[in-house]
């Protein structure tokens, strides 16, 4: 997921520089909100991995 994020960031990029305003936009937009889906991810699993514990290695 955050390499898609990462992609339409690259895109955003690459379009704004070459002055497509529009898709420009709309790639910024996709990977903002990818990036935050992936942070809320990752905060659930190492949430659920706090929680779930290890055993200790001996």
């Amino acid at each position: 997921m955050l390499r898609y994020a990462i992609s339409f960031l690259v895109i955003a990029l690459i379009a704004a520089f070459f002055g497509w305003g529009g898709i420009a936009s709309t790639s910024a937009g996709f990977a903002q909100i990818l990036f935050f889906v992936f942070l809320v991810a990752f905060a659930i699993s190492a949430i659920a991995g706090g929680f779930r514990g290890r055993s200790p290695r001996l």
